[in-house]
């Protein structure tokens, strides 16, 4: 597996893996997601557009992301297009669980609006 960690001028993080997301992998994305955690993020993405193949210990390491970024009211969006990711999140009703959307640009727009929601507060 590997990750790429990019972060634009908002503040948003991308979080971009590729390869198997497995048992091994999962540990290494826990791994940078708590480096992530320390740069007191406001908006994280992963994207999984390269993401050959996901397994249990792979979507415990999201589901384990997610709740920690809520307890922390840090957006998570998942980037999943049609494949063998979408129908994994799909069989485990998880695609309801987590924000899935199709492309890092879609992701990107949803960040956008959530950014001017807080703004009216």
């Amino acid at each position: 597996m590997e990750m790429k960690v990019q972060k634009d001028s908002n503040d948003v993080f991308i979080l971009e893996i590729s390869g198997p997301l497995d048992l091994l992998s999962s540990n290494q994305l826990k791994e940078q997601f708590i480096k992530l955690i320390e740069s007191k993020i406001e908006y994280l993405i992963i994207d999984l557009i390269g993401v050959s193949n996901i397994n249990s210990p792979g979507i415990g390491a999201l589901i384990y992301i997610s709740s920690t970024l809520r307890k922390l009211k840090c957006p998570l969006i998942i980037v999943a297009p049609e494949g063998p990711v979408l129908s994994v999140l799909e069989l485990t009703r998880l695609k309801n669980y987590f924000t899935v959307v199709p492309t890092v640009e879609a992701a990107m727009s949803l960040t956008a609006c959530a950014r001017k929601i807080k703004g009216r507060r």
